[in-house]
């Protein structure tokens, strides 16, 4: 498939320029809150830029606390064939 039929999300120059457009908005975002004076029940969120920073480290929080999880629930590839199915056919039938 040529570069012409992708849909527009998938063509590297669109992608290329919504990376550049959401960098521009999000500095934006984090320049405004130098302009905007909102008021903060914590000390902590009246630094510079601080929603910015933390939701970032609660992304990479989230992340890591799920690949975590994927570590200790993790079941080995033919869990559920092992024991449950044994005498089973693939359509569910018992055979001999």
């Amino acid at each position: 498939m040529n570069e012409t039929n992708k849909h527009w999300l998938l063509r590297k120059e669109n992608i290329r320029k919504l990376w550049i457009g959401f960098i521009i908005i999000l500095v934006m975002t984090v320049l405004a809150g130098l302009f905007v004076h909102q008021y903060e029940p914590f000390g902590i969120e009246d630094s510079f830029g601080f929603f910015a920073w933390y939701g970032f480290i609660t992304c990479v929080a989230m992340v890591l606390l799920a690949r975590l999880l994927g570590l200790i629930l993790k079941r080995p590839e033919n869990y559920y064939d092992d024991d449950a199915n044994k005498g089973l056919h693939k359509s569910g039938v018992e055979h001999d």
